[in-house]
This record gives C-alpha cells, sequence and structure tokens, in this order.
C-alpha cells in the first residue's frame, strides 16, 4: 500500500516502515515485537499529544516503544491517552513504566478493570490445548493483575474512542472478559487484539515465521469460547477491509474476509476437543474472576519429570562409561 504521508516525510516506501513499523493505513501504523504487536493511531509526523498507543507488549517493549514513537511523530512526542484492547501479560507489560512517563491516561472496557486495579488475576492458563510449545509453555506466564490506581478510566460507554475520532469500540468477550475490537466504518479498518490472530499462535513455528493466516484467539488463554465464537461472528459481519491484530501481520481485502468468515462459520471446529475451559467457561463480573472449572489433567509436568529422570540417569551412565574406559575398574 503506497502511503504517500509517508513518502514525504521520507519513513519508507511500499510497506512503509521504520524502526519496525508497518503502515496499516495512512494514519494507523503496527510495531512487531518479539511475540506481540502494539499498535500507533496518528499521521507521522503528527507531534505531541496527537496519537494514541493501542497495547504495550511486554515488560522489555518500553524502548522499543519510545524509539519508534520519536521517529514516527516527532522527537519526544507523548501520546494523549493509551487504549487497551485487554490486559494479559503481554499487551500490557510496559503499561505502567510508559503511562507514568507520559503521564497519559489509559482506557479499557469495565469488565478488564479488575485485572488493572488489582481487584483480580487472570484464570489460570490451559497448556493442555494448542497443542504447540506457545501453549506448553503458558504454564508460566504471568497472569496477575496490576494496579494502575485512578490512572485507569472505562471506555466511554457510547462507544467512541478517546482521541481516534471514526473509531469505536466494540466488545469482544472469550479471550477475557473485557477485550475489545476497534472498528473505523469509513474504511473499515480493525484492531482485533487476540478476538482473533493472524498467525497460529500456539506453535513456536507460527510464532517465528509469521505465516498469515486467520487463527482462534490463542486457545491457551481463551477461557470463554461461547463468547469468543460470538465475537468473531461479529467481527466477521463488519466485513473488515484491514485487519491488525495482537500477534501476527496485518491481512487485507479479500483473502482476510473470506478466511474471517470461514473461521466464524466452522468455528466449533477451531474450538480445542478437551480442556480446561471448553465445556465449562471462567465466570466473571465487574469484581474480576468469580467461578473456575476445576483443571483437566496435565501430563506435561509428569512428562518433564520423566524427561529430566531420563537425563540425570543417561548423565550418570556416561560418567560411568568414562570412569571404567580410563582407569580400567567400575568406580565413579
Amino acid at each position: 500500500m503506497k502511503n504517500v504521508a509517508l513518502q514525504k516525510l521520507g519513513l519508507g516506501g511500499e510497506r512503509g516502515e521504520i524502526s519496525g513499523l508497518q503502515a496499516v493505513t495512512p494514519d494507523l501504523a503496527l510495531l512487531q515485537l518479539s511475540i506481540v504487536n502494539v499498535l500507533f493511531h496518528g499521521r507521522p509526523g503528527a507531534g505531541d499529544r496527537k496519537w494514541v498507543l493501542i497495547d504495550t507488549g511486554l515488560t522489555t517493549s518500553a524502548p522499543r516503544i519510545i524509539r519508534a514513537a520519536s521517529e514516527w511523530f516527532g522527537v519526544g512526542a507523548r501520546p494523549s491517552c493509551i487504549v487497551l484492547t485487554h490486559g494479559h501479560f503481554d499487551h500490557v507489560g510496559s503499561l505502567r513504566e510508559l503511562a507514568e512517563m507520559w503521564d497519559v491516561p489509559v482506557y479499557a472496557h469495565p469488565l478488564e478493570m479488575p485485572y488493572l486495579t488489582g481487584r483480580s488475576d487472570y484464570p489460570p492458563p490451559d497448556p493442555t490445548v494448542g497443542g504447540g510449545a506457545m501453549a506448553y509453555l503458558s504454564r508460566f506466564y504471568p497472569r496477575k493483575g496490576i494496579d494502575l490506581g485512578g490512572r485507569v478510566q472505562a471506555l466511554p460507554a457510547d462507544g467512541s474512542v478517546p482521541d481516534m475520532p471514526g473509531w469505536r469500540w466494540i466488545h469482544t468477550p472469550g479471550h477475557t472478559p473485557g477485550h475489545v475490537a476497534l472498528f473505523r466504518d469509513s474504511d473499515r479498518a480493525l484492531i482485533a487484539g487476540d478476538a482473533f490472530v493472524t498467525q497460529v499462535q500456539e506453535s513456536a513455528t507460527g510464532v517465528l515465521t509469521r505465516r498469515p493466516v486467520v487463527h482462534r484467539p490463542p486457545a491457551y488463554f481463551t477461557t470463554d469460547w461461547w463468547a469468543a465464537r460470538r465475537s468473531v461472528e461479529e467481527l466477521a459481519a463488519l466485513q473488515p477491509e484491514v485487519a491488525a491484530t495482537g500477534h501476527g501481520i496485518p491481512m487485507h481485502g479479500e483473502v482476510l474476509r473470506r478466511q474471517l468468515d470461514e473461521l466464524a462459520m466452522s468455528f466449533d471446529d477451531a474450538v480445542p476437543a478437551h480442556g480446561r475451559y471448553v465445556r465449562h467457561p471462567a465466570l466473571a463480573d465487574e469484581t474480576g474472576v468469580v467461578a473456575l472449572p476445576p483443571p483437566v489433567p496435565d501430563r506435561m509436568p509428569a512428562a518433564l519429570f520423566a524427561l529430566g529422570v531420563l537425563a540425570v540417569a543417561g548423565f550418570a551412565l556416561s560418567r560411568r562409561r568414562h570412569a571404567v574406559v580410563h582407569t580400567g575398574s567400575d568406580v565413579w
């Protein structure tokens, strides 16, 4: 997509890239971090307090976000606010640091507030779903809520998005209770967060290769699959022209719409066959998590223990053989 504004500023050619930023629309850019994306809303060169940051990546993401923002909007340019699609650790990792440094308000859905004010932690991830390395590792992902105090505010009840004229937020629960997507009707641009993603997020190969494909929300953190289905159906009905998601590269046009329609129509096939939240969702309200289904059997810890025992036994055996070879006796 040609971006005349970017070219005038010398900020890129066909894709409009600088500091890892990729132009999605003339006033929306995506920054790919190690395992997650953040988005910048505002025209290149907009200046101080003339742009919005959507999500904040990992705890290590702040320097890259600051550098990209300075190059995209102007040296030292601060956003007017930060908008969150949801509060999982990979979307709020740098939130407190950036919000305090820039002295900006943070906006989120009311049902996401308990996890942003320290009232509740997220439900435990389910490492038994997804079948890939990223899913297996989810048992170690942080789920503890953070406390932003009075800095975090509820998104406007009228559906508007602060300092993003023409955009509206859409409640898209399932991945989290207060997950939201952002949509602009004028050009059908969609910021989907993790309501769906454009890579196979459960797989390390999918994360590394970033092969573009419309995919279900990351399974290991999705705690209400019925709600997730309705959210995908609602976003598919918008028939977006371009979608930027929390994981993966932006997708456009007919390929995007066809794959999103297919996901919506066959969502049952995308739901894991078994898992902690597959048949019974986690229940949450404005206070946070109120009920959890029991955990399901997880064979991975036992398998890891067995592998550890085998590794130790193998090491011991190699030491013993080494001793026999070098001393001629069966001793350590």
